[in-house]
């Protein structure tokens, strides 16, 4: 499948489910009525109902040294300009007795997806949702331990929480613009809630939007295409980072970090694939990671990592 194909169904108004890996090169198009046959689940709801389970993943993650040493070689990529912001990622082993589908059906989540039995997703992050002639984006960057004393008060008093959120922003707004008019940040740096398994996180976000003639749906496809990969889990300047990426975190990031979206005949909607577990020959992968800036600290990057393993 292309962009082009896309453009194509989006133009006859037909309703289809869209899903594209972290570097935007394999697409998946899955027409809705369609979708039966292709073992593959989704939902998008910003209402769910919360549903009570056990928290059951034992995860061996990378040692802290070994991560470290990439971190290390991201700061130092950091300091010779090639990069300013980079989102680095691990993949981590997990456990459970439970399978894709019932992970599926257990986790909480606005944006969820099970593609077939290879993997998973559940997560909290839109990409970017049209109705009508405005396009939205709402970049999270930022995450603390609720509990923690003066949680909200910490994060948003961070200088380093900041300088990524705010180059987050500005990369965001700046590929919005690519293919809107009057792009402006609605609201920036507000807290939500996540549920975290057997902890709640608070996460900081921003909502930026823009705004689009009326037949936005004839070039859809040409829409997706030009913002991906998405900028909040990847970095900026972006196609640098892309390459440093590649050559830092040793691993395929495949569908994780990715794309899924829905377009329902007149709008669309869609979700940033993290919170994100991959069937292997070897068992179970959860891959997670966080965004590094010169003023990030090595254990607490380490630590983010392994917050963000859990079924919500």
């Amino acid at each position: 499948m292309t962009f082009k194909d896309i453009d194509n169904l989006a133009k006859e108004r037909i309703p289809f489910l869209f899903i594209s890996d972290f570097e935007a090169k394999e697409l998946k198009v899955i027409p809705l009525d369609e979708l039966a046959g292709h073992d593959v689940e989704f939902c998008i709801d910003e209402n769910y109902t919360m549903l009570e389970h056990e928290h059951f993943l034992e995860k061996t993650p990378l040692k802290f040294e070994k991560y470290k040493k990439k971190f290390d070689c991201v700061i130092e990529e950091i300091k010779k300009g090639d990069t300013y912001l980079l989102n680095l990622t691990q993949p981590t082993k997990i456990k459970t007795s439970l399978s894709l589908k019932q992970i599926y059906k257990k986790a909480n989540a606005r944006y969820k997806l099970r593609y077939k039995d290879k993997f998973v997703c559940f997560s909290p992050e839109r990409f970017i949702s049209i109705k009508d002639t405005k396009i939205h984006t709402y970049p999270m960057k930022g995450t603390i331990d609720a509990s923690m004393p003066h949680a909200k008060d910490k994060i948003l008093a961070n200088e380093k929480e900041m300088a990524e959120h705010i180059m987050v922003v500005d990369l965001l707004r700046n590929d919005l613009s690519i293919v809107a008019d009057e792009v402006r940040v609605e609201r920036f740096r507000y807290i939500t809630k996540i549920e975290a398994g057997d902890k709640k996180l608070l996460q900081v976000s921003s909502h930026i939007s823009g705004k689009l003639d009326s037949s936005w749906h004839l070039k859809l496809g040409a829409i997706l295409e030009a913002l991906l990969p998405a900028g909040s889990i990847s970095g900026t300047p972006k196609k640098s980072t892309l390459d440093i990426i590649k050559k830092i975190e040793g691993y395929e990031r495949g569908c994780f970090s990715g794309v899924f979206g829905v377009f329902d005949g007149n709008s669309f909607d869609s979700g940033v694939m993290i919170r994100f577990i991959e069937k292997t020959k070897n068992g179970f992968v959860y891959k997670s990671g966080g965004g590094i800036t010169l003023q990030s600290d090595a254990k607490l990057e380490y630590n983010e990592l392994l917050d963000k393993i859990y079924l919500p």
